[in-house]
């Protein structure tokens, strides 16, 4: 099961009070105030861990709650404070608050059809990066703290803040360099696999690949481009057909979108692909069309209809970059390599 979007509840720790309190110790006749304070409420904290791959943690237990403060003790004790809870989560996770204070709030104002307010609160992208989700109250003061020269015994105290909390949206967008983007059973996949060490599953049927599967290319040098392959995108995905767009979302990040088309035109027209593509693209994010493209020309090695769709290609793209490569057999791909290095 792959998780990228998950509702949560995050509650922080309450302070706790301070303690209103006098020493009573043998032959120390008024010895005095001595109420100590509360500790602080645990904090709520999202940390980012490339050792998560999505959100699924989530989907069985959607609550971070920290635990509160503990009073203040006599003898000027300070309360304990409580514990701060870190959720982990993955590079490329994006954190909405929402107007919903529960859970049950929320899931009323959906099945009313009331729509959910979002504000996008952190945008969490590098290793070990941290957000405070909810800050734990603080402890009150002891009465203590409110002795002066005309009062030796207050018993006055403060009492702990509260904690904040609330219902958050999680919503993960994979991190890559470049997005590998066709429809099912255009060599994706295998294309990943040649690039890189990924080993994304490689079938002949439709919707092979359920889950984004990043790859990493390297170079001698050692330099790095992060390659995202995106479950097949068909007509209608923007309408959320098919897979819909609940993987669209992972190629928002790309610097430049590869598009990868079938040249045996065995299933889809090679044209006719890339401009059902690029329509679903552009419905579904005019910002997301602005990115750099090319063409990716997949199955050369199959000659005798890859090479005539190839022309009609280049005709009807003349400014676009087309790339011909065969994932199989390993063709073009050292200079396709090179190539990404360049654009991304």
């Amino acid at each position: 099961m792959f998780v990228d979007h998950i509702r949560i509840y995050a509650k922080a720790g309450k302070g706790g009070n301070g303690l209103a309190s006098f020493r009573r110790e043998k032959f120390v006749p008024r010895g005095g105030p001595d109420g100590g304070d509360g500790g602080d409420g645990g904090d709520v904290v999202l940390e980012v861990s490339s050792g998560v791959n999505d959100l699924r943690q989530y989907f069985f237990d959607p609550k971070l709650v920290a635990t509160d403060g503990m009073p203040g003790m006599h003898a000027l004790k300070h309360g304990r404070n409580g514990k701060t809870v870190v959720g982990k989560v993955p590079p490329g996770t994006i954190v909405y608050r929402s107007n919903a204070t529960t859970m049950q709030e929320a899931s009323w104002m959906e099945k009313e059809g009331e729509e959910l307010q979002l504000e996008q609160i952190a945008d969490l992208t590098e290793e070990g990066q941290t957000f405070v989700l909810c800050e734990g109250g603080k402890g009150g003061r002891g009465n203590w703290h409110f002795r002066t020269a005309t009062d030796r015994a207050p018993t006055v105290f403060e009492t702990g803040t509260e904690a904040q909390s609330g219902v958050f949206f999680l919503e993960l967008r994979r991190i890559a360099d470049a997005g590998l983007v066709g429809y099912p059973n255009a060599g994706k996949s295998s294309l990943l696999g040649a690039l890189s060490r990924a080993t994304p599953k490689v079938a002949a049927y439709p919707f092979t690949t359920l889950q984004p599967v990043v790859g990493v290319v390297q170079r001698d040098d050692y330099t790095r481009c992060v390659v995202a392959d995106i479950p097949g995108i068909i007509e209608g995905a923007s309408r959320n057909r098919g897979l819909g767009h609940e993987f669209l979302r992972h190629i928002m990040r790309c610097k430049v979108l590869l598009f990868v088309v079938d040249m045996t035109g065995l299933e889809h027209d090679p044209v006719e692909a890339i401009q059902t593509l690029r329509t679903e693209i552009k419905l579904y994010s005019e910002e997301l069309a602005a990115h750099p493209w090319v063409i990716i020309a997949n199955k050369m090695d199959i000659t005798e209809t890859a090479e005539p769709n190839l022309s009609i290609l280049r005709q009807r793209f003349p400014k676009i970059e087309i790339l011909p490569i065969s994932a199989l057999t390993g063709a073009g791909i050292d200079a396709l390599k090179s190539r990404l290095f360049e654009l991304a």
